[in-house]
């Protein structure tokens, strides 16, 4: 008896959650299927019933962020995409620019954990990457709405200070270095959102 397309779902999103973490955790030329579907706790031999290839796969898991581990970090951090607030620019910068965001390797957003990985990519892959910078500088956007004549590039900016300061935070062996970069980012942006 064939599965449901429910179940086939499922499976599939567990696939994709198992991929997004161990990318976070190795890079994607680290990872292999058999990696992935051991952590999901399948058999290799469904893999194919899902994805064309692993770059099919890297690319649905950047994409499943969104709307997964970055919609509970959304909530978490306070922000509604559906009721922009003048509030909502600073809450996603406390939230993004955390220790906390810093410190969670398997939760971290792709576009601090993954970039070099997608500059390396193919371009479906890297178009689900511009996806994510797109929501997020959109969400930026809809936080700074009693700016609009520079919300576009102030939000641009906030997401550059974002990104850019946690993957070099990440990137530095010495703790307190990464600290000192992360809040320094975490400053400036603030000090944008009250320009």
């Amino acid at each position: 008896m064939p599965y449901s397309s429910e179940h086939k779902q499922k499976i599939r999103a567990k696939i994709v959650e198992s991929a997004r973490i161990l990318f976070n955790r190795f890079g994607f030329q680290e990872v292999t299927i058999d990696m992935v579907m051991e952590n999901a706790g399948l058999t290799r031999g469904g893999f194919y019933n899902h994805f064309k290839s692993k770059e099919a796969l890297f690319g649905a898991a950047v994409s499943s962020f969104l709307m997964g581990r970055g919609a509970k970090w959304r909530t978490d951090a306070g922000v509604d995409p559906t009721k922009p607030n003048p509030n909502m620019a600073r809450q996603m910068i406390q939230g993004y620019l955390s220790s906390e965001h810093l410190g969670d390797l398997d939760g971290q957003c792709p576009m601090i954990a993954l970039p070099s990985d997608i500059a390396r990519s193919n371009p479906e892959v890297q178009s689900s990457y511009q996806e994510l910078l797109v929501a997020m500088v959109k969400l930026f956007e809809c936080g700074l709405e009693g700016q609009i004549a520079q919300s576009r590039q102030k939000a641009l900016s906030l997401a550059a200070l974002c990104v850019g300061g946690m993957v070099l935070a990440r990137t530095l062996p010495d703790s307190a270095l990464a600290e000192e970069v992360r809040l320094a980012a975490y400053q400036t942006a603030s000090e944008i959102t009250t320009k």
